[in-house]
């Protein structure tokens, strides 16, 4: 331990900038390691997680890297005899490398805003004090990137959002939403890719479908893509 940890750990209230930039780093099963990056959602530190993952992704012991939301799941070939080894490294490598951008497509979604989809657009309404027709302009006005895949095939985690329009996710989900819906979780929006329980709060419903089996490649959204939602109808 370095002079500047030991003041750090023994000083109440202060951390050095090395342990504040420090990734916490689990063990998931017997062979795989999950690195959950320090300090905001925010996009410098979703483009360190993409550094990671390209620098990981070329050892030879790593059978599969899940880049998700400033996170990487790093997934061996076999059980290491030496995980401490094996998270010495990975720490190492986060200190090392700098955020890079993904060469990413732009991608303009159609929605109609409220409507019989968007359920939840009064509840948004009540908890950011707007009105309808700002949360939709908010919203609309965005320029969204896709940090990561998950959840569902093709589900797109879009940072972006404006805060004024931020919504907790609901502690009860709805039982079905519709595919297709579009909707806001905390300070992230979507499309929901699947029709069933979803715990987002929905604001209004886009007909194109962001994955088709049948399509090559089948995920319309890929990490480092932007996205825009054009409204092409208001039902307020």
């Amino acid at each position: 331990m370095t002079d500047m940890q030991a003041t750090a750990l023994s000083t109440p209230g202060l951390i050095s900038p090395a342990l504040a930039d420090a990734p916490k780093i689990s063990v998931i099963g017997t062979s795989a390691y999950l690195v959950e990056a320090p300090g905001d959602f925010d996009l410098p530190t979703q483009r360190r997680i993409w550094a990671l993952a390209k620098a990981v992704e070329t050892w030879s012991e790593v059978r599969e890297i899940v880049p998700g939301v400033t996170n990487l799941l790093v997934i061996l070939k076999q059980t290491s005899e030496e995980p401490d080894q094996v998270e010495a490294r990975l720490r190492q490598e986060w200190d090392r490398v700098r955020g890079i951008d993904l060469a990413g497509k732009t991608i303009e979604i159609p929605v109609t805003y409220g409507g019989e989809h968007a359920t939840d657009l009064a509840a948004v309404c009540d908890f950011s004090g707007l009105s309808d027709r700002e949360v939709v302009r908010l919203h609309s006005e965005g320029n969204y990137t896709v940090f990561a895949l998950g959840s569902a095939p093709g589900f797109g985690y879009l940072h972006g959002l404006d805060a004024r329009i931020y919504m907790p996710r609901k502690t009860v989900p709805s039982l079905r939403m519709l595919k297709g819906t579009v909707t806001i979780g905390g300070m992230q929006t979507g499309v929901s890719v699947l029709t069933g329980p979803n715990g987002w709060n929905s604001i209004g419903f886009a007909e194109l479908s962001v994955f088709d089996p049948a399509r090559t490649p089948p995920a319309l959204l890929a990490p480092g893509d932007k996205v825009r939602f054009l409204p092409e109808r208001i039902e307020l």
